[in-house]
């Protein structure tokens, strides 16, 4: 099958503040990412905090400026695309927000927000009623809702008011930024139940960024594993929980609980913090982490290791 969503090499820049006149230094947030997905598939994004998964998003939206790379979305390029060719790319391409709450406008009501993007694309013929009551009805929410405000809202309801705006305009793809955060956790099952069930009778991509490793078992295929901008390690979500080969994604696994508990954990703790991305390590920037750390680590990052549909990047692996 083809790839809907094609990223390769892409890499994202920002000048650092306080540099010296004449010499301006930058940070590398997205350091060579390339991944794909396909019509229908779920991948997720995993990595601690200051990886690049946000950055990676927002750069794939065309929110965040692309200092080098490709992303290509049904086989066009997206870089480098004038503002106003953006918007026919918006009605395929949706962006769910992290936080449930503060994304949704205070002012408006939940009829106003999930319709508002027929009235930013001018689609004019739709009944904007029958719109908003088709789309709640989508997200499990009675029309009851529609003349409520977003501070009447519970953190669940106001995700599922997100997940209704973002299918407005029946995008192909949803690139959802932390979609749980901050729901306890039985409203966590529900939304992911939610993103399955709408992805398996709409036909959706979704793209997740998460640090969350329980969202990413229970609802993707695939998974790529970000540490300092760059993607360590990438293949089926099972295949990697079963057998990580990188060490950094053998740390994150199993510093996650685990709910047998008879099962016998083989934990990794990992030392220190994560580097700054203005001394970032040379070669393999997890080498000052790793208890696995050998000769070259330091010196080059590690050429792909592709082992039949998985890919990781380490001299050593697990």
């Amino acid at each position: 099958m083809s790839a809907l969503l094609m990223v390769e090499d892409l890499r994202v820049r920002f000048p650092v503040r306080g540099s010296l006149p004449g010499q301006t230094r930058h940070i590398e947030a997205v350091a060579g990412v390339s991944l794909a997905l396909a019509p229908g598939e779920t991948l997720g994004i995993v990595g601690e905090s200051g990886s690049g998964k946000t950055t990676l998003a927002r750069a794939i939206t065309g929110l965040t400026p692309v200092a080098a790379g490709s992303v290509r979305f049904r086989d066009r390029e997206l870089v480098g695309l004038e503002s106003r060719a953006w918007k026919g790319i918006r009605r395929e391409v949706a962006m769910m927000f992290q936080d449930p709450v503060g994304s949704l406008s205070p002012r408006l009501t939940v009829r106003s927000l999930i319709t508002e993007p027929f009235r930013i694309h001018g689609l004019k013929d739709r009944a904007l009623d029958q719109e908003a009551k088709r789309l709640l009805g989508m997200v499990g929410l009675s029309t009851d809702f529609a003349g409520r405000f977003p501070f009447q809202l519970s953190g669940g309801q106001a995700r599922r008011v997100g997940v209704a705006r973002a299918l407005a305009l029946d995008p192909a793809l949803i690139i959802a930024d932390e979609p749980t955060a901050g729901l306890d956790v039985s409203v966590q099952g529900e939304i992911l139940n939610l993103l399955a069930r709408l992805q398996e009778e709409l036909g959706l991509a979704i793209l997740i960024i998460t640090h969350n490793l329980n969202v990413v078992r229970h609802i993707t295929d695939r998974m790529a594993i970000m540490y300092l901008g760059r993607v360590v390690e990438s293949g089926p979500t099972e295949a990697l929980f079963a057998a990580p080969r990188h060490p950094y994604t053998l740390a994150l696994l199993s510093a996650n609980p685990e709910p047998n508990p008879d099962a016998v954990m083989n934990r990794l703790e990992i030392p220190g913090e994560v580097p700054s991305l203005l001394n970032r390590p040379s070669g393999c920037e997890f080498h000052t982490r790793c208890p696995f750390r050998g000769a070259g680590c330091d010196r080059e990052f590690p050429p792909a290791s592709p082992e039949g549909v998985r890919r990781f990047h380490c001299y050593y692996p697990r």
